[in-house]
């Protein structure tokens, strides 16, 4: 029993407190940015990121546009005239929908700036997402509610002010829970190349040979990492900060444990089968 009540409470603690990120980060999924004019003649603009490529530097935004008041029909199911989207100079193309046809979902790719995946998992980025909005060749204003379905990146929206437009400074880093993940795992590989390190020492100090149990105990182990590492969510390349921190040295000491462990085996090996002088 006196062990058993703190291992309930450390697990009601880790419980209460992941309970607690998990929801805050739903929350913060959750949210929905409004910005731009809110006149009764407009064009609504729902852009949600549906996912980001770090590697590729870019982000694909799904796009739905809803005419208001009188820019729209059938309950802005279709505009009264044709409708150009114009968006920001990191999107990779304008929208342009005709006039009377009902209005359908687009999905558009963002370029985006500001950072580099080789500083995984605390790699962030920049990026603008702008929509400018004409309807049969005059400018109408423009309203954008704009959320975050990725669940490896966190947003944080910066709106700028504008009456027509709506624009947005998004900034973008690795969620919460992706970063907990990743800390994790490289305090997995520096305890496991630690673990390995011990058990080096106490074979070779101790003389105990070719102990072949621990010696498939260290080669599995110096596989089973890369594999692990191989699970990083985000599919970071090698070379980032999370090789760099952890799992190349982790991996070298290991490696550099299980050789040193084969020479003085054999090399004890060698002495005990020798005949005497």
């Amino acid at each position: 029993m006196p062990v058993l009540v703190p291992i309930v409470l450390l697990i009601l603690v880790a419980v209460g407190v992941g309970s607690w990120l998990q929801f805050s980060e739903r929350q913060a999924a959750d949210t929905v940015h409004t910005v731009g004019s809110p006149a009764a003649d407009r064009v609504d603009v729902e852009a949600v990121v549906q996912s980001v490529d770090a590697a590729g530097r870019e982000l694909v935004l799904r796009v739905w546009v809803t005419p208001r008041g009188t820019l729209g029909e059938d309950g802005g199911a279709a505009p009264v005239a044709d409708l150009t989207l114009q968006t920001s100079g990191a999107t990779l193309s304008d929208l342009e929908f005709k006039a009377h046809e009902r209005l359908a979902t687009r999905d558009v790719q963002v370029a985006i700036t500001d950072g580099s995946i080789s500083d995984y998992p605390f790699d962030t980025y920049e990026t603008d997402i702008a929509f400018r909005a004409e309807l049969g060749g005059e400018q109408v204003p423009v309203r954008m509610y704009f959320s975050n379905n990725d669940t490896l990146f966190s947003a944080s929206v910066d709106p700028a002010p504008s009456e027509q437009e709506a624009v947005i400074a998004l900034g973008l880093a690795r969620s919460g829970s992706l970063l907990v993940f990743a800390v994790f795992m490289m305090a997995v590989m520096w305890a496991l190349a630690a673990s390995v390190l011990i058990g080096a020492w106490y074979l070779t100090g101790h003389g105990k040979g070719l102990v072949w149990p621990g010696l498939a105990w260290m080669a599995a182990t110096l596989f089973a990492l890369a594999a692990f590492r191989n699970t990083a969510p985000g599919t970071p390349p090698i070379g980032c900060v999370l090789d760099w921190f952890a799992f190349l040295w982790a991996e070298t000491v290991i490696a550099l444990c299980l050789v040193t462990v084969v020479v003085t085996g054999v090399r004890s090996a060698l002495r005990e089968d020798a005949p005497p002088a």
